[in-house]
């Protein structure tokens, strides 16, 4: 009897898909059933061709070479994983099966991680679609019970190959030019330099900014304090002068209270989350990158089955989903989440009205949890927290809206105007599963809301005490990864035209979801930015690129243009091959722009220390784990820490400890100065009988990043494990 071939993207995937389908018996590279096989990638299996593929002469970096244009475009199989490809190959065309079911991630990325499979098999038996947004065994069942034949994919899939065609021709183009003119390891692509152009845009207008005093006047009432404000409503006042004059008129007269005015106002819950958003909150509340939340997600996602797709750009759920919140709700009545579970569930009817919105889901709907009962107990501590996020907005968007009565006072003094405003609350809704009872937070932070005694519309007052209250202009502030992912996701003042505002938006900004994290990484891999607290700085060579780089590639424009095409194609009303010829003559106008230009790069980060392996002169940069130097000579590729930051923690302030120096004199420093010599940390943690988890962290840490010369403090660790064992 004919079989079918499950071909999933990875193997934990396909482990659940198999189970699911009944295949039990382990094979080469895949798990075997009586009607089925479930086989699996590890990710790409199948990439582009390098340069190098194409031409010999492309094996050294010239400027004469430029631009590379090659007419068909080449798959070659990822050396790493060949052994899982040829695996998969050899199933793909075996006699023993009749179908393919493709059952990689649903979204454009994974379609293209399938189909170049695929292709470099030559595989052409008939294929059906897997589509689906959890990997319960609910989801999969009734995903496999409504296969869609592969066909309907073949845009999305033509888009995708699109993309990545478009990204060598104009990344890798532009980064030989680039890197041929001025002698240095530079990078530029369409998705990284705009990114890293806001980043540089920002610092300019923090070091421009000159700071401006101001001043605000409030009025003591006694039971309340109110905030003078002018005819246009603003309460900051930019001349010392104007400022007393106004607390010399009003100090220790009557006012009367000229408007009291109560107004019922309720919040709606926030949307449920998209990745966006979760890596937002996830690295406001707890400092995780961009990264580090998807990968949590993706365990949960994956391993524990307790979220859904985490690679969304929606914040809403479809209709056809509303019938299963109920067994959803049933899982999480655990816990913390147990008491506003059970509230929902207990209504005749579940409120939706915030959640559904088929218009606005497109490949897959928002992150939320699945019908799987969750065991907390199994969850790192990570991810717990992420898992929290997620269910406490999922119960959020389920509940009512906050409810309250807000009091709006303007006391009138002559001819000046002073306002307060406080609220009462009827309702805590939604706000009640973040323990918050108040109602919306003011704009203005001097006039938050304050308890408000009972007034009436006419009554007089006395103001007791009149006081200026001083301060400054601040500058904008600098990025964060998740105030950068909120600038990545909504880009549009980078753009002028209205067309292209509407086209980036609707594609979601520059990057995906998916993508952004990996952006935001290859950032401080590059030393185009550093980290320095939670705020992200660009560097010198960061700076430079962008002013070096051609300027199409600074502007988010150019996304725009692509994901309006790339739309246009995955709907199939426009070819891809037009849309890739066209990318060919806009790679060799780049390149061309980049030969031309009279832009100078420099290294001002150089030291006098010289390169062992090629003679060159280091450079100095501060890596994501500490500071390192790095040849400047990109072939060479030599690197040596200087100093990283170790899992120990200071015993003053608890904060992780930063290792310096060589040989005897390593040390531990602090930022809070306090300074330890490696031989007294030693004996102090084998005096407690601790810290050797944290060594044997750091010690793997150090394997993982040292690509070049001895690692003498690793030598010195493994020492220190061995001989406490």
């Amino acid at each position: 009897m004919a079989k079918t071939l499950v071909l999933t993207e990875k193997p934990s995937v396909a482990k659940d898909i198999a189970r699911v389908l009944g295949c039990k018996k382990n094979g080469n590279g895949c798990i075997i059933g009586d009607r089925y096989t479930v086989t699996w990638a590890l990710g790409h299996l199948v990439t582009l061709a390098d340069p190098e593929m194409y031409s010999d002469k492309y094996k050294n970096w010239k400027m004469e070479d430029l631009p590379m244009l090659p007419e068909k475009f080449r798959l070659v199989v990822i050396g790493q994983t060949s052994k899982q490809f040829k695996a998969v190959s050899a199933l793909l065309n075996s006699s023993e099966y009749n179908k393919v079911v493709i059952a990689t991630d649903a979204g454009r990325e994974g379609e293209l991680v399938a189909r170049w499979i695929i292709a470099k098999a030559g595989c052409r038996k008939p294929m059906e679609r897997l589509w689906i947004s959890s990997q319960t065994d609910k989801a999969i069942k009734e995903g496999f019970a409504s296969l869609k034949p592969s066909s309907q994919y073949d845009s999305l899939y033509r888009s995708a190959q699109s993309r990545a065609q478009a990204d060598w021709l104009v990344g890798l183009n532009v980064t030989r030019a680039l890197t041929c003119k001025h002698n240095a390891q530079l990078s530029a692509g369409r998705v990284q330099t705009p990114t890293l152009a806001m980043i540089v845009k920002r610092e300019e207008e923090i070091l421009k900014f000159r700071p401006k005093d101001y001043f605000t006047v409030k009025g003591d009432l006694g039971a309340f304090t109110v905030l003078y404000k002018d005819s246009h409503n603003q309460a900051r006042m930019f001349d010392a002068a104007a400022a007393q004059a106004v607390a010399a008129d009003v100090r220790g007269r009557q006012g009367i209270l000229s408007e009291v005015k109560k107004t019922y106002k309720y919040s709606a819950p926030p949307a449920a989350y998209d990745l966006t958003e979760l890596q937002r909150d996830a690295n406001k509340k707890y400092g995780y990158s961009a990264k580090q939340t998807l990968s949590y997600m993706q365990s949960l996602y994956e391993t524990h089955k307790l979220l859904t797709y985490p690679r969304t750009d929606s914040r809403y759920i479809t209709k056809d989903v509303v019938p299963t919140l109920p067994e959803r709700l049933k899982a999480i009545s655990i816990g913390p989440y147990k008491e506003f579970a059970g509230a929902i569930l207990r209504q005749k009817n579940i409120q939706t009205k915030y959640i559904v919105n088929d218009a606005k889901v497109t490949d897959h709907h928002a992150i939320i949890p699945t019908e799987q009962y969750v065991d907390l107990n199994r969850l790192s501590n990570d991810e717990r927290h992420i898992y929290d996020l997620v269910v406490r907005r999922f119960l959020a968007v389920l509940s009512a809206p906050c409810e309250y009565n807000e009091v709006q006072v303007r006391v009138t003094v002559g001819k000046y105007n002073f306002f307060a405003k406080g609220q009462s609350v009827i309702s805590p809704g939604w706000k009640a599963v973040y323990g918050i009872s108040s109602g919306d937070d003011d704009d203005e932070p001097n006039m938050r809301d304050q308890s408000l005694p009972d007034l009436k519309q006419g009554d007089k007052v006395t103001f007791k005490e009149v006081r200026i209250v001083s301060g400054k202009t601040s500058p904008p502030s600098r990025y964060t990864e998740a105030t950068l992912l909120t600038a990545m996701e909504n880009p549009v003042s980078q753009v002028d035209d209205s067309t292209l505002k509407t086209a980036l938006k609707n594609a979601g900004g520059i990057g995906t979801p998916a993508t952004r994290a990996d952006i935001i990484e290859k950032l401080f891999d590059s030393f185009y930015v550093e980290r320095r607290g939670n705020e992200i700085h660009p560097t010198s060579k960061g700076k430079q690129l962008i002013s070096i780089v051609p300027e199409d590639l600074r502007s988010a424009e150019l996304t725009a243009r692509w994901e309006q095409r790339l739309s246009l194609i995955a709907a199939g009303k426009e070819s891809d091959r037009v849309f890739i010829d066209e990318m060919r003559k806009y790679a060799t106008s780049l390149v061309s722009a980049v030969k031309k230009s009279e832009a100078q790069y420099r290294h001002d980060n150089i030291t006098r220390e010289v390169c062992p392996e090629c003679g060159k002169y280091l450079l100095e940069v501060n890596g994501k784990k500490g500071k390192m130097l790095v040849c400047q000579d990109r072939e060479c590729g030599y690197r040596k820490s200087l100093s990283v930051i170790t899992n120990a923690r200071c015993p003053q302030c608890h904060k992780k400890l930063e290792m310096r120096g060589e040989g005897d004199r390593k040390m531990f420093y602090c930022a809070c100065g306090y300074r330890e010599k490696l031989s007294d940390f030693e004996k102090r943690k084998e005096m407690h009988g601790a810290g050797k988890r944290d060594v044997a962290n750091y010690m793997k840490q150090q394997s993982k990043q040292q690509k070049a010369g001895s690692n003498a403090l690793a030598d010195q660790l493994a020492k220190w494990l061995e001989d406490n064992q």
